[in-house]
């Protein structure tokens, strides 16, 4: 926080038009703030996050019906679907390769899918690839319809297992603070708040800092 308005200021005079930026809440925050005050651009909270490190797995008990699996070739039309309605459900707007990044995630084996016993998929949870032995589970998706049947926090845990057996030795994710279902539901299989980061939007255009 204390580098923000020197940043600010730097930016500024250097005529560095941004949409936006994302930190850690108090350096966010403070960003823009001086922002505001050397360009008079002022800003928009969008989004509050927190960001969580797995503790202890603890799946959740009763599971429900059905079992967690990998994703294959026969799942890539739902899997780019999902990432569709994923990606609108929080208000973004789609980039021109999301249906390519989607697929490249599944072909590279980092999504799990929650299954009914009749084989249909009703939930996913993605992973990133492995980086300074941490891994960030996303997205995790469950269709509107099929919300508040316990899939979500059944396949997060098959998709934190999973991490974890590939050798991560933190495993991570993001919520949204304005959504208190997935916030509890993380910490109820073992997921501890780490730190809060915002994000705020400026009316301009250019590169993001953060």
């Amino acid at each position: 926080p204390e580098q923000a308005d020197a940043l600010a200021a730097r930016l500024s005079g250097l005529g560095h038009p941004l949409p936006g930026v994302g930190a850690d809440h108090a350096t966010a925050t403070a960003f823009a703030r001086s922002w505001q005050r050397h360009t008079g651009a002022a800003s928009t909270l969008r989004e509050r996050q927190r960001l969580y490190r797995l503790g202890t797995l603890t799946p959740p008990r009763p599971l429900p019906a059905g079992r967690g699996r990998v994703a294959g070739g026969q799942d890539r039309e739902q899997l780019v679907r999902w990432h569709h309605e994923f990606v609108d459900a929080i208000g973004e707007t789609p980039s021109a390769d999301a249906g390519s990044r989607a697929a490249a995630r599944f072909a590279d084996r980092h999504v799990t899918l929650w299954e009914t016993p009749d084989g249909t998929p009703v939930s996913m949870a993605g992973m990133t690839p492995m980086t300074a032995g941490q891994i960030r589970v996303a997205p995790v998706y469950t269709p509107a319809h099929l919300r508040g049947r316990g899939y979500a926090s059944a396949v997060t845990a098959e998709a934190s297992q999973a991490a974890l057996d590939a050798g991560a030795t933190e495993v991570l994710l993001f919520t949204d603070l304005a959504n208190p279902t997935s916030n509890a539901l993380y910490q109820r299989i073992g997921y501890v708040p780490v730190t809060d980061f915002a994000v705020y939007d400026f009316p301009c255009a250019g590169p993001e800092a953060g």
